[in-house]
């Protein structure tokens, strides 16, 4: 495992907000180093999790920190194509007792300061997806009533991986939905366990990892229990419009699309979607400030 080592100038920016629209106390924005340094793309602190006060994206790129501002997925977001590629250190002290919305909009300040961003909303239509039940009906497992899980004090110390099963899927004592991979034969794969989910949780993990827009139309309601064993999904591919046989080696994992139809029993069906957009006018690569 790598650790990045980052030394944070912290500069005020209490007038870079509108008047009356929240900001936060400090802020860094900083391109992030080459690889090696730069290190995986990581996430820490905001309102809800164990450390409130502080936020920091490290190796993020500009369109994943758009989404999080906005609350929308990166395929909701179209600008240019550096967005996507340049990556970014951001690091920001928030104001006791903000809001998780007071929070977005601090973010959405900073960055359209430090960016100089111009952009609008509108509607398009995209290539999406619904999910619907397949032929042979739903394989899901109704969930029992389970508690939800305490939270805990933050230690300071990294999450310990959940233990996994002899498939090699995440054992869970409580509601969640975790993603692991594993090693079957020469094979990498990807293993999903979901307990006490919606299909909304479902729709929502199938849309990120497809980058699609993708409905629910299995009229399921409630909570199920589920697993999938797929390979790793290539970023942003696109399901087929029928999944049919896997074209796998027998001793290998199938693909998303093929693993929802035969180990869930749902099936995602073409449709051209009406989708809120934010549009990227402009904004500048090197953030300014700092």
């Amino acid at each position: 495992m790598r650790f990045a080592v980052c030394f944070w100038a912290l500069f005020p920016i209490a007038a870079l907000g509108q008047a009356g629209s929240p900001v936060f106390e400090a802020a860094s924005v900083k391109p992030a180093p080459p690889p090696p340094g730069a290190g995986r793309p990581a996430m820490h602190g905001g309102p809800g999790t164990p450390d409130p006060g502080r936020v920091t994206f490290n190796n993020f790129t500009l369109m994943n920190v758009l989404a999080r501002a906005y609350d929308m997925k990166s395929y909701q977001v179209s600008g240019p194509a550096w967005l996507t590629s340049e990556r970014y250190d951001i690091a920001a002290k928030i104001p006791t007792g903000a809001t998780k919305d007071q929070y977005d909009l601090m973010l959405q300040n900073l960055l359209a300061a430090r960016f100089h961003l111009a952009l609008h909303h509108e509607t398009r239509q995209l290539q999406g997806f619904h999910l619907i039940a397949g032929r042979n009906g739903p394989r899901l497992k109704a969930s029992p009533e389970t508690e939800p899980a305490a939270s805990g004090q933050d230690s300071g110390e990294p999450e310990s991986p959940p233990k996994t099963d002899a498939r090699g899927f995440p054992i869970l004592t409580s509601p969640g939905l975790v993603l692991m991979e594993g090693v079957s034969g020469d094979a990498v794969v990807t293993y999903l366990t979901a307990k006490g989910q919606t299909i909304a949780a479902l729709v929502d993990f199938l849309s990120r990892e497809f980058r699609l827009p993708i409905l629910d139309r299995t009229g399921l309601g409630g909570k199920f229990d589920f697993t999938l064993e797929f390979a790793p999904q290539p970023p942003g591919a696109v399901p087929p419009v029928e999944a049919g046989p896997s074209n796998a080696a027998a001793d290998s994992a199938p693909n998303l699309t093929v693993a929802v139809q035969q180990q869930l029993g749902l099936k995602l069906t073409p449709r051209k979607i009406a989708v809120h957009m934010l549009v990227i006018d402009h904004a500048d690569r090197v953030p300014a400030g700092n």
